[in-house]
């Protein structure tokens, strides 16, 4: 508990002492249409373009429309905060389509209908943003939403990564797994600054970041789900009770445990920051309620973690291990798929929407056919894993 209070208390300075100054100097709206205006005349530029075929300018112009308003103005922020996280993910997914249009040449119509399709839906969120009347209290809700949804699957996986290791008998090393989380952290702090003020990286780029170690994730995950679902049987524990296998715990799992769990906090740490960041740049009179936000997703999360840590110590063995390790082989599928969704974003792949499936955020579901294929081979390769582990201690 008091390494979560710490790592909570280095996010918030960071918030204060990495406030970024290119930000301060970025283009201020009287209000979220004022936005959406400005946007409007970008996306109408790039069907003209598209008209003129030049299709690389026209998708250029969308990426300058989604990133260079949508994201750096905070627009996304706020549609997530307060609004929905699956329309923020549905208007992403039509910035996408767009782009997948001019890409296969698609005809003019059909372009300039998506185009209007997305303009409408930014100018009705821009309505509801501005007809909501900036409260203490939304402020605070919108601040508690931020930490407590990037902070969540960060929290799952050291939750049961650490109570894993004290069930198991090696309390020394969760030392290994908080440290890692704290390593994160101060990663996080770094690349807050490299992505917003040193290196001036691009939204595309942040995606990229971001993607790689989501999917990077997916594997370290996969691996510990299989190492700790290998030990949930009789004979594995029996082991672990005699003492047998505490060499192996101290080197190789070890660090892969601590792997898992920096990466499932450096892979939200530096947007979390971002998105505090440009929430500080906008707050007027409710500054204070941001910090009181911050505070109680915090303290959220830290009975989120007590409840994994300390709750399940009581649950028998085996149950215990198996719901520890189908945990992680959960985690590193929602990995796989929001891995796969943040490369869409930057245009690394494709986009091939699936109209009958609905945005899972949690869960790392969106519907494209590109990011429920690879959490589909993942569902394979967990059942067979399973598989391949019962039938071995049977023999």
């Amino acid at each position: 508990m008091k390494r979560f209070l710490t790592i909570s208390l280095l996010i918030v300075t960071s918030l204060w002492v990495f406030m970024p100054s290119s930000y301060a100097a970025t283009k201020k709206y009287d209000s979220w249409n004022a936005i959406i205006n400005e946007m409007d005349a970008v996306l109408n530029d790039a069907y003209d373009i598209y008209f003129m075929k030049d299709v690389d300018k026209a998708k250029e112009r969308v990426n300058d429309a989604y990133f260079g308003f949508y994201e750096k103005h905070g627009v996304e922020r706020a549609v997530m905060s307060y609004i929905s996280g699956k329309r923020g993910t549905d208007t992403e997914y039509q910035f996408a389509k767009i782009k997948r249009l001019m890409n296969d040449g698609a005809p003019n119509k059909q372009v300039r209908a998506e185009i209007d399709t997305i303009i409408k839906m930014l100018h009705e969120d821009a309505n509801v943003l501005d007809g909501k009347k900036e409260s203490g209290w939304s402020v605070l809700l919108a601040s508690f939403i931020i930490i407590f949804r990037e902070g969540l699957e960060a929290i799952l996986v050291i939750a049961a990564i650490s109570a894993y290791l004290v069930r198991s008998g090696n309390l020394q090393m969760v030392r290994v797994v908080y440290m890692s989380a704290l390593a994160a952290v101060f990663a996080s702090i770094l690349a807050a600054i490299a992505l917003h003020s040193v290196v001036d990286i691009s939204g595309a780029n942040q995606e990229m970041m971001e993607g790689g170690a989501m999917l990077l994730a997916t594997v370290v995950l996969f691996f510990v789900s299989n190492w700790m679902f290998s030990k949930a049987e009789a004979e594995a524990w029996k082991q672990y009770v005699e003492g047998k296998v505490q060499t192996a715990v101290a080197t190789g799992s070890a660090l892969g445990l601590g792997f898992a769990a920096f990466l499932a906090v450096f892979r939200e740490g530096a947007e979390t920051i971002l998105f505090y960041q440009a929430m500080l740049g906008e707050a007027k009179e409710h500054m204070s309620m941001i910090w009181y936000g911050l505070g109680i997703g915090c303290l959220a999360l830290a009975i989120i973690f007590a409840l994994i840590r300390f709750g399940t110590m009581r649950l028998p063995i085996r149950p215990f291990f198996i719901g520890t390790s189908f945990l992680m082989y959960i985690m590193a599928i929602a990995f796989a798929g929001g891995g796969v969704k943040e490369l869409q974003e930057a245009d690394i792949i494709s986009v091939t929407p699936v109209n009958f499936v609905h945005s899972v955020d949690i869960l790392g579901i969106y519907p494209t056919v590109e990011t429920l294929l690879p959490q589909a081979f993942m569902v394979l390769v967990v059942v067979v894993s399973i598989l391949y582990y019962k039938n071995k201690h049977k023999a």
